[in-house]
């Protein structure tokens, strides 16, 4: 038996004060190729769960990082999930990549970022996994 495998890609522009979000496109890869994700009532449900999840730990990459004075300009983000051929969840990466605007990201910040990240609702609700990993990275905008 073989596994499942998803992906979603994000990039993200944000307005100040707060990282909120000026603009987001979200692409999913579908038969090896990226497609704008357009989620309505057809979606099917676990690529809905999908997105609920990708889009919970953005949320908390992006206020985590406006409450410790990280400003973004712009992010890049990818989430993978394997499943088993049952839907079990098997692993879980995110990686997100930040563009400030300002701010200087010591490994603290970011050790708290990536813990916050952790306690998003959606993460909250699911079962610990032993091939979970969470990334973040920063660069400036010069």
């Amino acid at each position: 038996m073989s596994n499942r495998h998803f992906e979603m890609r994000l990039n993200c522009s944000y307005t100040d004060p707060d990282n909120s979000i000026e603009r987001l496109d979200v692409e999913n890869l579908l038969d090896g190729e990226w497609q704008l994700l357009d989620l309505d009532i057809n979606s099917p449900g676990f690529q809905l769960f999908s997105y609920g999840l990708f889009s919970c730990q953005h949320l908390y990459f992006r206020a985590n990082a406006a409450e410790r004075d990280l400003k973004l300009t712009s992010s890049t983000a990818h989430i993978t999930i394997e499943t088993d051929m049952d839907w079990n969840i098997q692993s879980l990466h995110v990686e997100f990549n930040g563009i400030l605007r300002s701010g200087s990201p010591t490994e603290d910040a970011i050790a708290y970022i990536i813990e916050r990240m952790g306690f998003c609702p959606v993460s909250c609700n699911m079962k610990k996994l032993l091939d979970s990993t969470r990334a973040v990275t920063f660069e400036s905008a010069n």
